[in-house]
């Protein structure tokens, strides 16, 4: 749901990574990688779509620097998935 609190928030001792090294020396491969465009730089800051994200867990894998902190979110939401 849209008014949650995000569950994907920058770690504070690393806040200086999205654009300092991701942006600067990788060129934002996490506005690449993320299935559900979740990450997106705006004028070179990272903007975060937490409201788009379908909770791949992809971002824990391969951020540079492990940078965000990912938590499962309110509600129970995420995949349901059918067959299993």
């Amino acid at each position: 749901e849209d008014d949650q609190p995000s569950h994907l928030r920058i770690k504070a001792d690393v806040a200086e990574v999205p654009e300092n090294i991701s942006l600067q020396v990788y060129a934002a491969p996490e506005s690449r990688f993320c299935p559900a465009g979740v990450y997106e730089y705006v004028d070179e800051k990272l903007v975060i779509n937490a409201q788009n994200c379908i909770h791949c867990k992809c971002c824990s894998i391969k951020m540079p620097q492990d940078y965000i902190n990912w938590t499962v979110p309110e509600g129970g939401g995420g995949p349901q998935y059918q067959v299993m």
